[in-house]
């Protein structure tokens, strides 16, 4: 099926951007889609993909990806943010040099291998929180004084200005980092919310094969 028809299933949702990241920067977008899936270990086709992502992508590739439109596109975007992208690797570098360490891209969980794999085909990076812990709409935008990154006692604190995504009621997760402590997916979640956050130069069909890529092996 065309990743156009199937993301129509998907519905996915636009989420809210802050209006100062708006007037800055234009063309940045926050997308997610909520599914009724599970975790667990991945079965063996798609362990196998996983090999088989890992014996396509070797020394070579990792080293002209940063030169390819959408690794590019968040990098320039991290610059612009204040993050180096040489000290905190954007995801898809990230997985690159994981794969290159180990020798192949290892198998985790459903999840884990479902996000590896849409990141590694599209670039594009996609999180996941347990649907059941997501109050509202997503918004992205920056911290306040005094937030905390969840909703839970412990929580960490969050320095204010720093951009995150966030529920009607918290922070969920900061942006290219950490998801709130409790509220990522668990052995137990029977619901998931993906989201993924587009940026100037990506095009919007990579960010739908990307959910689509996730979904269909999430949900076969």
């Amino acid at each position: 099926m065309d990743p156009s028809e199937l993301t129509g299933e998907l519905a996915l949702e636009p989420g809210e951007v802050a209006a100062e990241l708006r007037a800055e920067f234009p063309e940045l977008r926050l997308v997610s889609v909520t599914l009724a899936a599970r975790s667990g270990r991945s079965p063996r086709h798609v362990r196998a993909r996983l090999r088989d992502l890992s014996d396509r992508f070797r020394g070579a590739q990792a080293l002209a990806l940063r030169q390819s439109a959408v690794p590019w596109a968040y990098r320039v975007f991290y610059r612009h943010v204040g993050l180096d992208p040489d000290a905190q690797r954007i995801p898809v570098e990230a997985a690159a040099v994981e794969r290159l360490v180990h020798g192949g891209f290892r198998s985790r969980s459903l999840l884990d291998d479902a996000l590896t794999i849409a990141l590694m085909e599209t670039g594009v990076p996609i999180w996941a929180l347990d649907g059941t812990q997501v109050e509202g709409p997503l918004t992205l935008r920056p911290a306040r004084a005094g937030e905390v990154l969840g909703r839970y006692a412990g929580a960490p604190p969050l320095p204010a200005g720093r951009l995150l995504v966030a529920d009607a009621t918290a922070p969920l997760a900061v942006l290219f980092g950490e998801l709130a402590p409790g509220h990522g997916v668990a052995p137990a979640t029977t619901r998931m919310t993906l989201f993924s956050v587009q940026v100037a130069g990506v095009p919007s069909i990579h960010v739908e094969e990307a959910f689509w890529t996730c979904a269909s092996i999430l949900t076969p």
